[in-house]
C-alpha cells in the first residue's frame, strides 16, 4: 500500500497527510522565486507591483503552492477566494490560507449540481467537463470514481463572502469548462485589471473555446497581455 493510500485510511491520517503534503513534500516553509508550472506567477507579480495589497479569485485552485497562480500575490499580502471541486484541494488552502475563503463548488447561474469526473484526491485534472474527461481518460481517471458538487452563482459567492467587489485578478483553470466559468463573471462589476487562462495545451493547439474566450474578453475590453506556456495572461484595456 501506498504511503498516500494507507494516509488516507482515516480522518486523522488524512490531516496529518495534509500537513505531510504541504510541509515535507511541497516545503512551503521555503521561500521560491514562482510557484507556478511555467513562471506565469512572474508576470502576474511583475504586473501588480505597485499594489502592496489587492484581490484575487481563483477557480480551479487546486493546491495552495504547487502549480498556484496566486501564491506569490499571497506571499506579498493579497488575499482571495480560492474555488475547486476536489475538497482536499479546499482542506489544504484551509491550513495555508486560512484568512482566505476557501470554497469547495463551482460557478453556475442556474445552481445546478454536477458530476465530478475524480482522478485522485491530489490530481490536477479532476473535472466536471465530460469531453475533457473522456480525453483523458485511460491516462488519468483509472478508478472510474465519480462525485457530485452543488454549485453557486457568482454574485453568491462574492456578496455573501467579499463586501468589496473590486476582484483585482482573476485565475481560471477548470480544466475544459473555462469558458463556461468565465462568461458567468460582470467584468466590469468586479473592476477586474487581469485575468489568466489557460487557452493552449503544451503542444500549442488552440482549446476548442478559444474563439468564444476570445471574442468575451475583446468585448469586455480586455487585450492578450502576455502568453507563458498553456496561459494567456488578458489586461484590462
Amino acid at each position: 500500500m501506498s504511503l498516500k493510500k494507507f494516509f488516507l485510511k482515516s480522518n486523522l491520517s488524512y490531516k496529518i497527510y495534509l500537513y505531510y503534503n504541504l510541509y515535507i513534500r511541497h516545503k512551503c516553509f521555503l521561500n521560491r522565486k514562482k510557484y507556478s508550472q511555467w513562471g506565469e506567477d512572474l508576470e502576474i507579480i511583475n504586473f501588480f507591483q505597485n499594489k502592496p495589497n489587492g484581490f484575487y479569485l481563483d477557480i480551479g485552485c487546486f493546491h495552495p503552492f504547487m502549480y498556484s497562480n496566486t501564491c506569490l500575490l499571497h506571499k506579498k499580502g493579497w488575499s482571495g477566494i480560492n474555488i475547486d471541486i476536489n475538497q482536499t484541494s479546499i482542506d489544504l488552502f484551509n491550513l495555508a490560507r486560512p484568512k482566505d475563503i476557501n470554497l469547495c463548488t463551482t460557478i453556475d447561474e442556474k445552481k445546478r449540481d454536477f458530476k465530478v469526473y475524480f482522478d485522485d484526491a491530489f490530481s490536477p485534472v479532476n473535472t466536471i467537463n465530460k469531453d475533457f474527461y473522456l480525453k483523458l481518460r485511460g491516462l488519468f481517471f483509472k478508478n472510474e470514481k465519480f462525485l457530485n458538487i452543488k454549485s453557486q452563482t457568482i454574485d453568491e459567492i462574492t456578496n455573501i463572502h467579499h463586501n468589496n467587489l473590486d476582484i483585482d485578478f482573476i485565475n481560471i483553470d477548470v480544466e475544459g469548462s473555462d469558458y463556461e466559468i468565465l462568461k458567468q463573471i460582470d467584468l466590469t462589476k468586479f473592476n477586474v485589471k487581469l485575468i489568466a487562462i489557460e487557452t493552449h495545451p503544451i503542444d500549442n493547439i488552440e482549446s476548442d473555446s478559444v474563439p468564444q474566450i476570445l471574442n468575451f474578453l475583446y468585448k469586455n475590453n480586455f487585450t492578450i497581455y502576455k502568453k507563458i506556456g498553456p496561459t494567456s495572461l488578458f489586461r484590462k484595456q
